[in-house]
This record gives structure tokens, C-alpha cells and sequence, in this order.
């Protein structure tokens, strides 16, 4: 598989590129899997029905962005089996299905030549309902994005770096630091499930025809 390769020159030409087309990040919207959008609110967005916001200047956006380029590098220290790699504002397109896109925080070469990604997380447990869905388990968006990325790219795996903020009953500041390996053929069937709904969602955004509201499990 070739995906195609596109390099924007800053964040506003990313932006305006990445309308044309789901990218990581929706995956978890379009499968009713997201707890900040619903995949009808997404279909609004790809029909340019409304604007999408824009979090960039929000402080965890900012905080998850500032972060990337170190967690980046200690996963690169902490695993010299790998060529870690990372070009800014790249957008990599599923061959023949070029609206299925994304934005890699990591480019991953292993020493028999396989190609992987990184996926960079950063979030913070504001109560202690929300480490149930980290109890043994990726959080279904984080899982969408994983799954998405490697239909797009044709990658073998995916390593998600995941940072937890947290505080203590005392109030003092914990971080949580994991890492998960997700490998293409332990995969296979959600890899091909979720590109059927990509498929089926992107024709309702091309014909018009509103989705059916999909809600995430509580």
C-alpha cells in the first residue's frame, strides 16, 4: 500500500486540508464513540453546515501540544529498536479511499523494516469514575484513532504513548505515563469494520442525507 503524502506549509493550510476528507480524530465521532462530539455534529461540519471549533488556544490543546515533542523523545530514548520520525503538518491518505486521512504524531521503522506509528496522548483524571476507562484497556476514542491511523497509513502497529495528570487525595500532582503496542493482525476485523462505517459515513456527507444519531455507552 502507497498512501498518499501531503506536507502543508503551517497549521491554517492543515486546517483548510483537512476538510476535505475524516481524519484520525473524527473516527471516534463518526462511530458514536465520542464523549465531545456526535457523529451527527461531525456530518454537520464535513456539509459545511456549521464551523468547526477551533481548540487550538485551548490550555489542555496547548498543554497536549507542548508535550508531544518531549513525550516524543523519550519514547525514542526509551525504545532505540525503533527510527522515530516526525515531519509537521504532514497528512497521509489512504490510497484508494483518500478521504480517509491522518496526521501522525510519530513515524515508526523497526529493524526488519516494518512501518508503525506513534500516537501521543495527554489528558487529566478529574474524577475517579474516569479510570475506569483505562482499567485494562485503551479509552474507545483513543482505540478509534489507533484503528483509523493504521487503515489510512496500511501500518503494521501503532505504540500509544499515554500521559495521565492526576491529583492525590492530598492534592499533590501524579503522572501516569503508559504505553500501549496495538499490532495490525490482532486487529484485523476493527480495522475492517471501521473502515465500512468511514465508507458509509462519507457517502451520507457526499449525498446530503443526515446520519442517524449514534451515542456513546455509559
Amino acid at each position: 500500500m502507497q498512501p498518499q503524502v501531503i506536507i502543508c506549509k503551517d497549521r491554517a493550510e492543515w486546517l483548510e486540508a483537512r476538510k476535505d476528507g475524516l481524519g484520525a480524530s473524527d473516527a471516534a465521532a463518526l462511530l458514536g464513540l465520542s464523549p465531545w462530539k456526535t457523529n451527527v455534529q461531525l456530518w454537520e461540519e464535513k456539509c459545511g453546515l456549521v464551523i468547526p471549533e477551533d481548540i487550538g488556544d485551548k490550555p489542555y490543546v496547548r498543554y497536549g501540544n507542548d508535550a508531544e515533542p518531549l513525550l516524543r523523545s523519550f519514547f525514542a530514548l526509551d525504545h532505540p529498536e525503533y527510527r522515530v520520525s516526525f515531519t509537521p503538518y504532514k497528512i497521509i491518505k489512504h490510497q484508494d479511499l483518500p478521504f480517509i486521512t491522518c496526521t501522525p504524531d510519530g513515524e515508526l521503522t523497526d529493524a526488519d523494516g516494518r512501518q508503525g506509528g506513534l500516537e501521543i496522548k495527554t489528558t487529566e483524571i478529574m474524577s475517579p469514575g474516569q479510570w475506569a476507562h483505562w482499567k485494562g484497556r485503551i479509552p474507545d476514542q483513543y482505540y478509534a484513532q489507533v484503528i483509523w491511523q493504521m487503515i489510512a497509513t496500511g501500518w503494521e502497529f501503532v505504540w500509544l504513548k499515554a500521559q495521565i495528570k492526576w491529583h492525590d487525595r492530598e492534592g499533590a500532582l501524579r503522572l501516569d505515563t503508559r504505553e500501549y503496542l496495538i499490532r495490525r493482525e490482532d486487529v484485523l476485523e476493527d480495522i475492517a469494520f471501521t473502515q465500512a462505517e468511514g465508507i458509509k459515513f462519507w457517502k451520507l456527507v457526499e449525498t446530503g442525507v443526515r446520519p442517524a444519531l449514534k451515542l456513546p455507552e455509559v
